[in-house]
C-alpha cells in the first residue's frame, strides 16, 4: 500500500485496539476513530443500552453502517469492535480499503483486561472465560482471513505494540525499489 492508506485494527475485546490505535495515530499523525465511540456519538446511547434495547442484531446493523462510512476515510487509524468481522461485507470492505492488523490476545489476557470495565455487554451474566473462548472459536479464523499483519499484545505495553506496528506499516507503505535487469 502506498501513500496515506488507512489502518484498521481488528481483534477481540481486550486486545488493545483502542489504546494501541490512539498511540499509533499519534505516531503517524493520523486521525483516530473508534467505531464503538462513533456508534455512541450517532445514537446518543452507550453500547450496553443499545444491546439492551435492540439486541446484538440491532447493534450489528448500526456497526455495519458506521464502518461503511469510516472505512471510506483515507489516512486514518480505526479501532473496530471485536465482532465487526462477523459481517462478510464488512470484512470485504476492511480488506479492500485499508491495511488490516489483527491484534491477537489470549483468552486469559482478554478476560483480565475486560474485567476492568462493565462496558462489555457480551460478557454480562455469563462466565467470561467460557464466553471469550466461544467468541474466539468463531471469530479468530475471520480475523486471520483478512489480516495483513498479526501482532500479539499479550503482556505488552501499548507504546511498544504501537511502535512495532508503525515500523511494519512504514515498511509496507514504502515504495518498492525496482530491480535492474
Amino acid at each position: 500500500m502506498l501513500g496515506r492508506g488507512s489502518i484498521f485494527l481488528i481483534g477481540p475485546m481486550g486486545s488493545g485496539k483502542t489504546a494501541v490505535g490512539r498511540h499509533l495515530a499519534r505516531l503517524l499523525d493520523y486521525p483516530f476513530h473508534d467505531s464503538d465511540h462513533e456508534i455512541e456519538q450517532r445514537t446518543g446511547a452507550d453500547i450496553p443500552l443499545i444491546f439492551e434495547r435492540e439486541g446484538e442484531p440491532g447493534f450489528r446493523r448500526r456497526e455495519r453502517e458506521v464502518l461503511e462510512d469510516l472505512t471510506r476515510l483515507n489516512g486514518i487509524v480505526l479501532a473496530t469492535g471485536g465482532g465487526a468481522i462477523l459481517d462478510a461485507d464488512t470484512r470485504h470492505e476492511l480488506a479492500a480499503r485499508g491495511w488490516v492488523v489483527y491484534l491477537e490476545a489470549s483468552v486469559a489476557q482478554q478476560a483480565a483486561r475486560a474485567a476492568r470495565t462493565q462496558h462489555r455487554p457480551l460478557l454480562h451474566d455469563t462466565d467470561p472465560m467460557a464466553r471469550l473462548a466461544e467468541l474466539m472459536r468463531v471469530r479468530e479464523p475471520l480475523y486471520r482471513e483478512i489480516a495483513d499483519l498479526v501482532i500479539c499484545t499479550n503482556n505488552r505495553k501499548v507504546a511498544l505494540v504501537a511502535e512495532e506496528l508503525a515500523r511494519e506499516y512504514r515498511a509496507a507503505s514504502a515504495p518498492r525499489a525496482r530491480s535492474r535487469e
